[in-house]
């Protein structure tokens, strides 16, 4: 009789000790169908080609070197008698077959841990967790050889993890606790544009007698200052040299800046602003009236109602140097989150660029939420590193907005996209060659200029540009309404590839955003997957638009990760992934040549 070999997936013990259970998982080719040995269990029915070692031998597994992928997560359990929480450390080591190409074995491992901790099928027991591997390994991965897991009891944990908030739950709420921090984010958040007591309290129905006791407060401390009609704005501290004016005023040739950078947030302009020499900051306030026509109240044609309020077309700009570049910075009025503020935004980046018309390289910079790719350490985004929008490919695209994104009945997504590229990539060109330099000296050459910076802001007491404790960079993934688990970063697996934690790193890729995708955790994944997104910003496609439309060659996003979602959130990584990135766009422009050296 011939044998005929049958490849089965075999699991078999490899170690165990009083906290850890040790196992290995891999496709084997048996004759017959039948393993040797007594210590075994065949299984039969739906689990035909499964093998269960009850013992593990010296030949059961075969040495397969340093593992190609290597995952680690924590998960969370709940003593069902005693209702007592434990912690525990799974790590997954995985193989694959040699015809697999390198670059894409990180994807398929990425692919099984989503599939394997999924809401619906995520295993809640230790047997049942190394069932769905071995069905997985048989049915849905059959390029992977080998899986090796490691299973350790951490005891009790100090405190349960907190489920991280949404974009719903934070920035889009419909109920916006009142406090003198939150007036004067909103008051920072509308800078350079003025707004009145009376529009905050209506805006989110709060008391107005309250509001105005906090704007008061914030007064008296120097943080703002009243204007005309009503309206207060933010005082820029460290700035001396701040020109009020009702026109900008004319700029001779020579000093005409050619590069723009935009900034949306407050702390992001301060960053910017930090890197630049020589600075002189013109602030172009509009007085606002109103029309009374047909009973009703209508802002004048120079003016924006966003969220009910109403402001002129004030703009900020501030001329500076870096290198031999001449810059101007402006920051964008973004009072809410309506595609009216949004829309504004666009505006307000064409009278930038209509007002500087020597403008022929457009950065937008400041905060954005890391992709994170839990088995590729060279893809994966940590909080406080930096992304350069660049297609990945001849093909691709350096930011791609989604307009609108479901999910069918039948499971399929749906996408409708837009996508971008600039037709010069000077900017993208010299970031490249950043990274490349970075990764061979294995240090970031731009963090210099975090440092300077830094030191030029140590007076902005109210803005902490330290870098957070590296404990808060916490990557969790949902399983679920309510579970979760926390996925630790990968790391390299060369040991001649690691980095210090402690610093952020360059990355150059496609940059995305939607508003539909921003709230929906499987709608973001899948829409980051397909168009291979490094990092997600808020809704930047107005300002794109408008950089496209007024015919501008070279322009790029630069987004320092400040959460793993838009960036938009509150957090302590806020001001610290702008300063990143506002580092890198100096680097960036240091190292662009002159329009002298072009010609």
């Amino acid at each position: 009789m011939v044998d005929t070999l049958t490849e089965s997936i075999i699991m078999t013990p490899k170690a165990k000790t009083a906290n850890s259970t040790t196992i290995v998982i891999e496709r084997k080719a048996i004759a017959n169908g039948k393993p040797n040995g007594n210590n075994v269990h065949v299984a039969g029915g739906d689990h035909k080609g499964i093998v269960i070692n009850k013992v593990a031998t010296v030949n059961d597994t075969e040495e397969a070197g340093v593992p190609e992928i290597s995952l680690q997560f924590l998960v969370f359990l709940i003593n069902g008698q005693t209702g007592l929480h434990t912690q525990e450390s799974r790590k997954l080591f995985f193989w694959f077959k040699p015809n697999v190409p390198i670059h894409e074995r990180p994807t398929v491992a990425q692919e099984f841990f989503k599939e394997l901790v999924s809401p619906l099928k995520f295993p809640r027991d230790y047997v049942g967790f190394i069932k769905v591997i071995m069905k997985l390994m048989q049915n849905v991965y059959p390029t992977i050889r080998k899986i090796e897991v490691e299973l350790r009891q951490l005891g009790m944990p100090r405190e349960l993890p907190v489920r991280p908030l949404s974009t719903d739950d934070s920035i889009l709420s419909k109920e916006v606790p009142l406090t003198e921090k939150k007036i004067l984010e909103l008051i920072e958040a509308a800078y350079p544009h003025p707004v009145t007591i009376e529009d905050l309290a209506k805006d989110h129905g709060w008391d107005e007698a309250l509001v105005q006791k906090h704007v008061e407060s914030l007064k008296e401390k120097g943080l703002v200052k009243a204007m005309d009609h009503g309206a207060f704005t933010r005082i820029i501290q460290h700035e001396k040299d701040i020109q009020i004016v009702k026109q900008m005023p004319t700029i001779i040739r020579s000093k005409q800046p050619t590069i723009a950078i935009i900034t949306a947030q407050y702390c992001e302009k301060l960053a910017v602003d930090s890197m630049l020499e020589n600075k002189e900051t013109f602030v172009r306030y509009t007085t606002v009236g109103t029309n009374q026509t047909n009973n009703g109240t209508f802002p004048t044609p120079t003016s924006t109602v966003v969220k009910g309020t109403r402001f002129g077309e004030s703009n900020v700009y501030t001329l500076g140097n870096i290198g031999h570049h001449r810059v101007v910075c402006t920051k964008l009025p973004t009072l809410g989150y309506t595609r009216e503020a949004i829309t504004s935004a666009g505006n307000t980046t064409t009278r930038l660029l209509g007002t500087f018309q020597m403008v022929d390289n457009v950065f937008v910079v400041g905060v954005g939420g890391g992709v994170p790719h839990y088995t590729d350490y060279s893809r994966h985004v940590r909080l406080g590193d930096v992304v350069v929008s660049a297609p990945d490919s001849p093909s691709g695209f350096a930011y791609t907005y989604c307009e609108k994104a479901n999910i069918e009945k039948d499971g399929s997504y749906n996408f409708e996209i837009k996508k971008y590229n600039p037709i010069n990539d000077i900017i993208q060109e010299v970031a490249r060659k950043m990274k490349e330099q970075d990764e061979k000296s294995g240090g970031s050459s731009w963090l210099h200029f975090m440092e300077e910076g830094l030191s030029h802001l140590g007076v902005q007491s109210e803005h902490d540009f330290i870098r957070p404790s590296g404990d808060t960079d916490k990557l969790y993934m949902p399983i679920g309404e309510k579970d979760l688990i926390e996925v630790a970063h990968p790391q390299p697996l060369d040991a001649t590839d690691s980095w210090d934690e402690e610093k952020p790193r360059l990355h150059v890729g496609p940059i995305g955003s939607g508003r539909d995708v921003s709230r929906d955790t499987k709608l973001r994944e899948e829409f980051c997957r397909k168009a291979g997104l490094l990092a997600l910003d808020f809704e930047s496609d107005c300002v794109v638009e408008s950089i496209v439309g007024n015919r501008t060659l070279s322009w790029a996003l630069v987004r320092g990760a400040a959460d793993y979602k838009d960036g938009i959130r509150r957090s302590p990584w806020q001001p610290y992934a702008s300063l990143a990135a506002a580092a890198v766009v100096r680097s960036i422009i240091a190292n662009m040549p002159t329009a002298q050296e072009d010609d």
